[in-house]
């Protein structure tokens, strides 16, 4: 027995199309055996050492076969590979020990290219099987017998599944995983067929692969998400040094791990649904026993390897820690988006570095292993007799006879001769594959067709269906389909083609069927162009192939991916890198680092189709939720308004309810790992009753963030009052609602302060104090609340000066136009520099937060307050109905009260009418007299702010002419006329940012109604002329009131100067 290492190896490959088109930044070096990893923020590098690190990234040229050769010494190509590792295993085997290696890395990283290779790029699986036969052929000892047999499986949702045994033979729920007392673990009724060749091998690699492919299909089993495990049985059979027959195996297991997309623990923490679905426990299984084995390895005691806890660890129990010599390959992906998952990849391959095998020569007597399995049998028969009655005893017996028929099993096959195995496997080949045998395979050449796409590039291309001179029928297996195929979303009749001879016309077969060509739903026949991409369902994707004629020479269809079909389908549903720019006022970086964007693009479109098929899901099992993936901007967040970084969300909406909740990618994902665990059971034909609190699909209702608004607080610094209307923005930078705001500085009692109070100089804040009102008055036009729906409501909320806690507003039921009539007196007793700059660079960010009550439970989301009806859920039936009619009274009211404002402001406006024909009199005066003019009242420099309410006192700052030498000094001395030229201009700018706004309603109101029939054409023009008439007035006002202010400091400053 010797203890080994497992012996570890990283590669890293070259940029996909993605990245090269992202100009993604290289974070991946290696020096001789070291791997080191650059942090794309901060530049922060770690180093890992492993027994070898495969730079192949660059450095290498194709040639005219395809195969990809050195240009540059430091290159890594596959047969390098095979000889550092593939070699060692192969080694192992013709010596008698167990070997075994596996491939680890995220999706796309490589791990199937150096496990299996892609064309004439052979990986390790398939030199080592060629290597193995060609060693074989070179034997010449008579007496000396070697046998191969080989097998293949899948494990995909805890199941297992034989990749080399037809479907319409598969075992229902996959084949069962059983213990034998002295050789372990086992696949029961695992097909393990003898091959005599490398051919033969390849052939069974390609059934099985093609058998894989299909099941892709099926559902959502993605390759990425499914583990393969090859095993190659290798036996010696030969006469030893005392005459006797000897049987020399070794087990060699060749294992592609599915994907290791690292889950974001921070996202998922808050998840009342721990993870806890089959189909992601492998991984996560494999991760805690590597760890215990480290452990182990590092003298820690008593620690349990959990191998029990998953399929994957169960069959991979010898090759961890066991009897067999172990090598892992980690696959990294060179690009700065992948920094998280390449540094998780490193840091488990580092762990995986430090555990220890024992491996033995597994050599004995041939005679001897069958007199064993004969006298284990006999010890189960009389098990099996000993055998009383009871529930326990009946499970006791069925394992004792499983294992009877195991024990029987092999010593048939070891009874047997060598050519009758061969031959029986040949007869069996040959019966339950015929049809693939058939001339007719290879009618796509000669026809167009269509080629699949997988997630997996090994896997793509694999299925081709031919379309000859017919029609075909798309759909679920069953009467009249033609190409049947089982994915998520396929309609029992899905499309329809139809080959002319001259053209291949495709279209739905249903309505309700989704059908996308070139990312364009398809809702009626069309023709089909060369190289198209199809995609039926949510996740079977085609490439369509034309005709022979229409073909080049040299075609390159792998460019046509499974990238290239998601990143297509994102930009046709309108998502792009330009959407991630949210309109947001403040610090924009135009020059933002692109690969921060290219991440969220990256993590969008990973995303896509699994929320596809969560939809799919959710569909088939009637749960009426739905699912929709957004960006989520920080920047909505940011006091500085800086551009932030972006998240990806997923709004999730309950159809019937109306209930809208917002996941993290990590909660959707753990999620939908539940789901699919549901959509298994509900296929088989299994109850999915399931109490609420358990189900998946469904949360306690919660708050939603429908988004915000900046308010800058420059204007404070100078004691300038803001009143102001201002759109709430949400994550896409469309409008939610506008909110009404006002920012008053006042003195200590809270009283208001007039323009008087104006500072020129922000730093003469310092040192004394400042007192100011927030006033968020009334939030109108709600989407959230559209219809007055109330079931829903709104408050707001903000944060003053880093206050921990969120300032709200009560909260507003059932209304779109909320009044919350909130104020708040923020009172700072000594400015400080620090506050100086707040107020000079932050601004305060007023959210817009939405409430929902549960239909079932009565319970609202947010905590209860004045009015809402969390305070009314279980009241008394007479007391709701007098709360109704005091409800409808009050929107009464408020209708009343909206009209008497509406009077209110047309006769103001009158009011402001007869005050400009009142300063144009007065500006003619000033033509014609040398004297100071009489004061202006700043009630026309304020005309739109009154519009919006707003009361302020009048600025006088009258003089006096005469034969004094020295004009009488102004009633308001502090204010000098730089003063009243910076307020005037305040004024002025504060007016045109209302001009603005009046000009993008009226845009607003063209683009609204531009479907509106002939009938109302003439009511929107009125409309549109009305509003372009108040905007005409509103900038004639801000022109008027400027003119006024800067004549009169011209006319002072001229007396100043000239007293004569």
């Amino acid at each position: 027995m010797s203890s080994d290492s497992v012996k570890v190896a990283v590669r890293v490959r070259p940029f996909n199309q993605r990245e090269k088109n992202a100009n993604s930044k290289l974070v991946i070096s290696m020096r001789g055996n070291a791997t080191t990893i650059t942090n794309p923020q901060n530049g922060e590098t770690k180093t890992f050492a492993f027994d070898h690190s495969y730079w192949s990234h660059d450095g290498f040229k194709e040639n005219e076969t395809g195969v990809y050769i050195k240009e540059k010494e430091s290159y890594a190509d596959q047969r390098q590979v095979y000889n550092d590792l593939g070699q060692g295993v192969l080694d192992n085997a013709w010596q008698g020990y167990n070997a075994a290696l596996f491939a680890y890395g995220q999706t796309g990283s490589g791990k199937s290219y150096s496990m299996v290779g892609y064309g004439p790029n052979k990986g390790i699986v398939p030199i080592t099987c060629d290597e193995l036969f060609k060693a074989i052929d070179k034997n010449t000892d008579k007496k000396k017998q070697m046998q191969v047999t080989f097998s293949m499986l899948e494990i995909y949702n805890e199941q297992v599944r034989d990749l080399l045994t037809p479907a319409k033979q598969q075992q229902k729920g996959g084949l069962k995983v059983r213990q034998h007392p002295k050789s372990g673990f086992y696949v029961d009724g695992l097909k393990s067929v003898p091959v005599r060749s490398y051919n033969e091998i390849e052939r069974l690699m390609d059934q099985g692969t093609l058998s894989r492919t299909t099941a892709a299909t099926n559902m959502n089993a993605t390759s990425s998400r499914s583990h393969m495990v090859i095993t190659i049985r290798f036996k010696q059979l030969y006469m030893n040094e005392l005459g006797e027959s000897t049987t020399k195996t070794s087990e060699v297991s060749l294992v592609d791990l599915a994907g290791s997309e690292r889950a974001d623990s921070t996202g998922a923490e808050g998840d009342r649904l721990k993870e806890g679905a089959a189909i992601n426990q492998s991984l996560s299984t494999l991760g805690n026993v590597i760890s215990a084995l480290a452990d182990l390895a590092m003298g820690k005691k008593k620690v349990m390897v959990p191998y029990r806890d998953s399929v994957l660890t169960k069959l991979l129990q010898s090759a961890l820690g066991g009897n067999s010599r172990t090598i892992m390959i980690a696959a990294l992906s060179p690009a700065a988006i992948n920094y998280d998952e390449t540094l998780s990849t490193l840091r488990y391959a580092d762990r995986a570095k430090k555990i220890q095998n024992k491996a033995v020569i597994n050599e004995s007597p041939t005679e001897r292993l069958i007199r064993e399995l004969k006298e284990e049998n006999n010890k189960l028969l009389a098990m099996l007799k000993a055998q009383g009655t009871g529930v326990k005893a009946v499970v006791k017996t069925e394992e004792l006879e499983r294992l009877l028929q195991e024990n029987e099993r092999q010593m048939q096959e070891a009874q047997l001769s060598w050519e009758q195995r061969l031959e029986e496997a040949r007869k069996e080949w040959e019966k339950s594959h015929a049809q693939e045998l058939h001339p007719e395979d290879l009618t796509w050449q000669h026809f167009p067709y269509l080629r699949n796409v997988n997630e997996d590039p090994h896997l793509s291309g694999v299925v081709k269906y031919a379309l000859q001179n017919k029609e075909y029928v798309i759909g679920k297996p069953g009467n009249g389909v033609s190409i049947e195929l089982h994915g998520l979303g396929i309609q029992p009749h899905h499309a329809v083609m139809c080959n002319t001879g001259q053209k291949v016309l495709i279209r739905p077969a249903v309505q309700q069927a989704k059908l996308l060509v070139n990312g364009v739903p398809l809702q009626k026949e069309r023709t089909l162009t060369h190289l198209d991409r199809i995609m039926l369902g949510s996740s079977s994707l085609f490439l369509y192939v034309g005709f022979p004629s229409e073909r080049a020479q040299h075609e390159n269809l792998e460019q046509y991916d499974f990238e290239f079909f998601q990143t297509e389908f994102a930009e046709e549903s309108g998502f792009h890198t330009n959407s991630l720019l949210t309109p947001r006022e403040g610090h924009h970086d135009p020059n933002e680092d692109k690969s921060a964007m290219m991440m969220v693009l990256h993590e969008y479109m990973n995303l896509l189709p699994k929320i596809e098929e969560a939809k799919v899901m959710s569909q088939e099992m009637q749960k009426g939720v739905s699912f929709e993936p957004e960006v989520k901007n920080l920047a909505a967040h940011d006091e500085v308004g800086r551009d932030m970084k972006k998240e990806v969300i997923v709004k999730v909406t309950n159809e019937k309810t109306k209930q809208v909740w917002v996941w993290s990618k990590a909660k959707f994902i753990n999620r939908k790992f539940l789901i699919e665990d549901m959509y298994t059971k509900w296929c088989n034909g299994e109850s999915i009753a399931i109490d609420r609190h358990h189900d998946p699909f469904w949360d306690p209702v919660e708050d939603v963030f429908l988004g915000s608004c900046h308010l800058w607080l420059q204007s404070l610094a100078y004691k300038i009052e803001t009143n102001d209307q201002l759109d709430i923005i949400d994550h896409h930078g469309r409008e939610e609602a506008m909110i009404h705001i006002k920012m008053l500085p006042c003195d200590h009692t809270g009283k208001v302060l007039s323009d008087d109070s104006l500072v020129l100089d922000p730093a003469e804040l310092i040192g004394h104090p400042l007192d100011f009102v927030f006033v968020i008055d009334h939030c109108m036009g709600v989407k959230w609340v559209r219809g007055n729906n109330l079931a829903r409501g709104v408050y707001c909320g903000f944060r003053f000066f880093g206050q921990p806690d969120l300032i709200t507003t009560k909260t507003m039921w059932g209304n779109s136009n909320a009044k919350f009539h909130f104020k708040k007196h923020f009172s700072i007793e000594k400015v400080t520099p620090e506050f100086h700059d707040y107020l000079q660079t932050h601004a305060i960010i007023i959210e817009l937060w939405g409430t929902q009550v549960d239909p079932d439970s009565g319970s609202a989301s947010s905590r209860p307050s004045s009015g809402s009806l969390a305070d009314h859920t279980d009241e008394d039936p007479e007391v709701a109905e007098l709360r109704r009619v005091l409800k409808r009274q009050t929107e009464e009211c408020d209708h009343l009260r909206a009209a008497y404002q509406k009077a209110k402001k047309e006769n103001f406006k009158l009011k402001q009418q007869v005050e400009r024909h009142k300063n144009a009199l007065e500006l003619q005066k000033l033509d014609h007299q040398e004297t100071i003019p009489h004061p202006v009242n700043s009630r026309v420099a304020h005309l739109q702010r009154d519009q919006h309410g707003g009361s302020h006192d009048s600025i006088n700052s009258n003089s006096s002419t005469g034969s004094s030498h020295e004009p009488p000094p102004p009633k308001h001395p502090s204010t000098s006329l730089d003063a009243e030229i910076a307020k005037g201009l305040k004024v002025f700018f504060k007016d045109v940012r209302h001009v603005q706004r009046g000009l993008k309603n009226v845009k607003e109101l063209g683009t609204t109604n531009s479907s509106a029939d002939n009938g109302n054409v003439k009511s929107l023009f009125e409309e549109q002329q009305k509003a372009l008439h108040d905007i005409d007035e509103q900038l004639n006002a801000a022109v008027s009131a400027l003119k006024v202010t800067v004549t009169s400091v011209i006319k002072k400053k001229k007396q100043q100067t000239d007293p004569s």
